[in-house]
């Protein structure tokens, strides 16, 4: 297997990385510098003709992208210590953070980092600022649903370390990369990102 990567800030690639170094799973990896627009490449759209990173390409050469469905798959081939869950109450909730996550913070993320953050001006050839400004308030108001849940339990679903707080890691740091920070009254959630983030594969 290869793992076509991207370094950080990227969030997805993160995500695989922070997934394998949980498991103790061993990648081989390969970098795509989006800066040089290598995603854009014939050879890599061969491999995901979206033109996104990351990719994992199987040893008969079948690729796989998306980030969760790369660590589902990979938790298949290595299933001790589960990080989607092992009841199907655990499973459901998991998933549900993780779907909360992509939507409710993921999205408004994305659209202020696509219309409005100056990195992408050159790449971007039709923006909309006041959509992408309007967008913060909503990724504000989803960290504050967050904040709620984590002042029940320890981790995003429950007790345990998931794939749901790798999610919401890579998107919560991805965010304050691009200027919208956790608000400092979000006691909640801080604590959380501090514990988090203190893991060793938050450094993947």
């Amino acid at each position: 297997m290869i793992f076509y990567d991207t370094p950080s800030p990227a969030p997805n690639p993160r995500r695989v990385r922070m997934f394998a170094a949980e498991k103790g799973i061993d990648l081989p990896m390969q970098t795509v510098s989006l800066v040089a627009r290598e995603h854009k490449s014939a050879e890599h759209l061969a491999r995901n003709p979206l033109g996104q990173v990351p990719v994992l390409v199987l040893d008969d050469g079948t690729a796989i992208s998306e980030t969760v469905a790369i660590c589902r798959y990979l938790e298949a081939l290595h299933p001790a210590q589960p990080l989607f869950g092992e009841t199907p109450f655990e499973i459901a909730v998991i998933e549900m953070w993780i779907r909360r996550t992509e939507f409710a913070l993921g999205s408004p993320v994305r659209a202020y980092w696509v219309n409005v953050h100056p990195y992408t001006a050159k790449v971007v050839p039709e923006r909309f600022e006041d959509f992408g400004k309007a967008a913060v308030p909503q990724a504000l108001a989803a960290m504050g649903v967050f904040d709620a849940a984590l002042a029940e339990a320890r981790f995003i679903a429950g007790e345990t370390f998931s794939m749901a707080d790798i999610v919401l890691l890579s998107t919560l740091d991805f965010a304050n990369f691009i200027g919208i920070a956790i608000p400092d009254g979000l006691t909640n959630l801080r604590r959380w990102h501090a514990e988090v983030s203190a893991r060793p594969s938050a450094s993947a």
